[in-house]
């Protein structure tokens, strides 16, 4: 079983009072998993939400991200004592390295015993990568502090896949988070998603979720709208036959979403 909860609510690009709203009603309707991110800069909003959303802090698990500038040692843990001051939170369920050091400029070992220092020091519950290609992670785990890798955060939907990371994560028993389930909203337009969606009475972003979610995945889609919140909650319940998962693998055609200048090699 899973040490991160099934899905999360994603705060990337929100900001303020809008990402505020969109955490206490994603608590209000039942999300008790939170996905932040140094870089969103929305760590304090986030954790103002959480204290005034009425749910016990040790039922909600809070995942923060260190930015790719901060792998260093030193750097690593003071980034996270100030993730840390802003949430507010008390603790970090899971810290995660949110891509790999741009060329290795970092070497992985020292980010990857930061990062078991930081568990060590009680700054984070649990700890895992974000972004790590086969290879990156075929190194992660020969390491020191390796072994307390819990999850490798990826780009997952119909359009990507993503195999061959999911295959090997999952073998070597490192839970997969997959991030922009819905393709940043392509899936709704997807003629066969539609189509198995019009058959099953859901909509096609629940259809997308479901397939997800079928392969051990946690999903953390990202909805300001609480009807669309408990629409993804919802997707949770819904069962795929074989066949309509089949049709939805076939969407797959490499599309990479999350692909910035510093972004490693990908090996998919």
């Amino acid at each position: 079983m899973s040490l991160i909860p099934g899905i999360g609510l994603g705060t990337f690009r929100l900001q303020g009072n809008e990402v505020i709203d969109a955490v206490t009603s994603g608590l209000g309707v039942g999300y008790r998993h939170i996905d932040t991110a140094q870089d969103y800069g929305n760590e304090a909003a986030v954790g103002r939400a959480i204290a005034q959303g009425g749910v016990p802090r040790d039922e909600v698990f809070v995942t923060t991200k260190i930015h790719h500038e901060w792998l260093g040692r030193e750097a690593l843990l003071a980034s996270l004592e100030t993730s840390l001051e802003r949430l507010g939170t008390g603790w970090i369920d899971l810290a995660l390295i949110h891509w790999p050091s741009p060329g290795g400029e970092v070497p992985m070992a020292e980010s990857i015993e930061a990062l078991a220092e930081a568990r060590q020091r009680g700054l984070t519950r649990h700890i895992g990568v974000s972004n790590f290609t086969l290879a990156q992670m075929k190194e992660v785990l020969s390491l020191s502090g390796g072994e307390a890798i819990i999850t490798n955060q990826v780009e997952v939907h119909p359009y990507l896949a993503n195999r061959r990371i999911v295959d090997f994560c999952q073998g070597h028993g490192v839970q997969i988070t997959g991030y922009m389930p819905l393709a940043v909203g392509k899936v709704m337009s997807d003629p066969v998603l539609q189509a198995i969606a019009s058959d099953k009475g859901v909509s096609p972003a629940q259809v997308a979720l479901a397939w997800v979610i079928a392969r051990d995945i946690v999903v953390i889609p990202s909805s300001t709208k609480p009807a669309h919140q408990r629409s993804n909650l919802a997707a949770c319940e819904l069962t795929l036959s074989p066949t309509e998962r089949a049709r939805i693998d076939e969407l797959d055609c490499n599309l990479r979403i999350a692909d910035p200048d510093f972004a490693p090699d990908w090996d998919d």
